[in-house]
Formats: structure tokens, C-alpha cells, sequence
């Protein structure tokens, strides 16, 4: 393993642990709402603390993006972090989060963990090196026909600027696919992806701590990650369209004729 994916690891199995703890008190926590449907609890905030401490212990020179810390520091290499993706399910119980970690070097992503505590489930990847779910190597699915196909994606819940457009591809994909789901994690929904469970995912306006170490597990299992409008420009914009190469295909033909300025974004 990469020694820098072994510290993210590291720090992912640390604040997964706090986690898991946590669930159990869960009505002993303390939460903010940030936002309409947007939560933080002092889990969330908790985690972050370990993740950050034990990836700048190693690395006392990276520069970090986190959900709740924002932007620290500046450094070629930039660890974006979701310490608990997730937290509506986690907060009533629904075991459906995870633990997200990404590197950027000089903007590429080259490392990736997301860890679900719930069923100590730990996908990894390397740049180049392929990805894998508990030691063992994983695929996107060979499925070829949308028809076949069982696709992931995110309700909006905080931002609705998109929310026509959203529902109109939404439509259309559930009537020309096998099913729709929606767990309610990113970062697990794309690490599903790249392990075959959800042959295509899409969403829009997440965040790059939602997306950016799922995204690098699914181009690493052998899938494909793109806008909306099938660019590479999803870590900024927030909208994405992935899955096996067949069926992201047929996704964004699907998507394409409900697309707005905002959505070409």
C-alpha cells in the first residue's frame, strides 16, 4: 500500500471508530442545523479533528479541505475530506455513512479511502494501481443495457435551483432503467459503483469532500466520472454522471436533453 494511503487509513479507521461509537448515543449528541436539511453534530466535527491530526502528524506541510474546517493551509498536495458523509442517516440510526478521503497532488487525484464503520467496509485506491474493497481488487459491473441496469443517485436537498431539471432526468431514467436508489451517501454511492453494486450514479451539487475519493475509485475500478454534460469538470461543479462505460454512456444520453445553463456548469 502507499505510505500516503496507509495515513489516510489510518486516520479514516480512527474517526470510523469514533463513529461507530457514537452511534450509539445517538440521543446524547449535540446538533446544528447549518442550513435547511443540512446538519453538523459534534461527531462530524469530532472526526474531522482526527482525520486532520493524523494526516498532518505525517504530512505537517499538506494543505487540507474539509467540510467543516474549510481550506487550511497551502501545499501541492491537498487532502479533501468528508469526516462523516451521511450524518441525516446517521442521526436517526440509518447505517449509511461514511468516511471519505481524498489526495490532490498538484490537482489530480491520486489517493483515495472511503470507510463505512457500520459494515467495516474499507475501499481503497492508488493512482494507476486499481481499486479495492478490503484488501481485494474491484471492478465496475459489465452490464451493458440501461434497461439491466441498477442506478444510484442523490436526492437535492439543499440546493433546489436544479430541481426540474433533477426530477425530469430523474423520470426518465427510472422508466429506462432496472431501478433507482437513493442510500442517501455519496461517497458510498461511488464506492459502490466502483465495486459493481450500482452500475451509474448521478447527482448534482455536491461538494468536492462528497465526490472526490469516490470519483478516484471508480476511474480506478475501470469506470468513467463526467459531468453532466460528459466534461471533466465535476470536482467544481458538483454534477456528476458515472458508471461502467456502457452505462454512463446511456446516462448522459439520457440526461443530455434536460440540461440547463447551470447544469452544463
Amino acid at each position: 500500500m502507499h505510505p500516503m494511503l496507509n495515513i489516510a487509513v489510518k486516520a479514516a479507521r480512527r474517526a470510523g471508530n469514533l463513529i461507530h461509537r457514537a452511534a450509539d448515543n445517538l440521543d446524547h449528541l449535540t446538533v446544528t442545523k447549518k442550513s435547511h436539511a443540512d446538519y453538523v453534530s459534534e461527531v462530524d466535527r469530532a472526526a474531522e479533528r482526527i482525520i486532520v491530526e493524523t494526516l498532518l502528524e505525517a504530512y505537517p506541510g499538506h494543505a487540507i479541505l474539509a467540510e467543516e474546517g474549510g481550506a487550511q493551509g497551502q501545499s501541492e498536495y491537498v487532502w479533501i475530506i468528508d469526516p462523516l458523509d451521511g450524518t441525516t442517516n446517521f442521526l436517526h440510526g440509518v447505517p449509511q455513512y461514511a468516511v471519505s478521503i481524498g489526495l490532490q497532488h498538484n490537482g489530480v487525484l491520486t489517493q483515495s479511502v472511503v470507510y463505512d464503520p457500520t459494515k467495516n467496509d474499507l475501499f481503497t485506491a492508488t493512482r494507476g494501481r486499481g481499486a479495492f474493497l478490503n484488501d481485494k481488487r474491484i471492478r465496475v459491473s459489465k452490464r451493458k443495457e440501461m434497461s439491466d441496469a441498477l442506478i444510484g443517485t442523490g436526492f437535492p436537498y439543499t440546493r433546489f435551483e436544479h430541481k426540474d431539471a433533477y426530477m425530469a432526468i430523474f423520470m426518465d431514467v427510472m422508466q429506462k432503467s432496472a431501478g433507482l436508489r437513493r442510500p442517501g451517501a455519496a461517497s458510498l454511492d461511488l464506492a459502490w459503483t466502483a465495486a459493481g453494486r450500482f452500475d451509474g450514479f448521478f447527482e448534482t451539487a455536491l461538494k468536492p469532500w462528497d465526490i472526490a475519493a469516490g470519483c478516484l475509485l471508480i476511474t480506478e475500478a475501470g469506470g468513467i466520472v463526467t459531468d453532466l454534460a460528459g466534461n471533466q469538470n465535476f470536482l467544481a461543479s458538483g454534477h456528476l454522471c458515472a458508471g461502467n462505460p456502457f452505462i454512463q454512456e446511456q446516462l448522459l444520453q439520457v440526461i443530455a436533453p434536460h440540461l440547463t445553463a447551470g447544469l452544463k456548469a
